[in-house]
């Protein structure tokens, strides 16, 4: 085995990226990009490794897609990991350049997590079915779950936004009728 081999092993197995974020509604904890990328540089650093993550874009069947690769070298040898994402350009809440963001930080996960050997088969991404395999429920039921989606989203949104109170606005102008007053009491907090 040689030297680098030992080094990308030492870090994968030394690598302890926690799930730092919380998802309420959902009720689940998952880790994001940012949270391996913190867990991993001082391990990068003290066996003398360098990361670099870059996007592509390319469109299959008229979807834009983002493949992120993550490159790990000690300047002489490497190990390349590719992980791939669609674009919604029609994600509600979303502007082009958000959406683009937004798969792309889920391919650079995917692709870190191969890199390292993080398994999230029980992260909320493995675990969630967004209820595809629910049983049958009642349109009530049915549409106080969409409200809790489209809810969750909208703080996602306004918590990445650079402007809060024009993110809070934006989101009570476009959905504020479909959420509780519970849920507009709540977004109006980040206002």
């Amino acid at each position: 085995m040689s030297k680098f081999q030992d080094r990308v092993i030492a870090v994968q197995q030394s690598l302890k990226a926690p799930k730092s974020q919380y998802n309420s509604f959902g009720k689940y904890s998952y880790r994001n990009q940012e949270d391996i990328l913190e867990a991993v540089k001082p391990l990068l650093a003290a066996n003398g490794l360098v990361l670099t993550i870059s996007d592509h874009v390319t469109e299959f069947v008229g979807v834009a897609v983002i493949t992120a690769t993550a490159c790990l070298t000690d300047g002489t040898d490497s190990v390349i990991v590719s992980a791939q994402a669609g674009v919604d350009l029609n994600r509600k809440g979303m502007d082009i350049a958000q959406s683009f963001g937004a798969s792309s930080s889920y391919a650079r996960k995917y692709a870190l997590n191969g890199l390292f050997l993080i398994d999230d088969t029980k992260d909320a991404d493995a675990t969630n079915t967004h209820g595809k395999n629910a049983p049958a429920v009642t349109a009530a039921a049915t549409k106080a779950s969409a409200d809790d989606d489209t809810f969750a989203k909208a703080i996602d949104y306004i918590k990445n936004s650079k402007s809060a109170p024009q993110a809070v606005e934006m989101v009570l102008s476009k959905y504020g009728s479909t959420f509780t007053e519970k849920q507009i009491t709540a977004i109006k907090k980040f206002a």
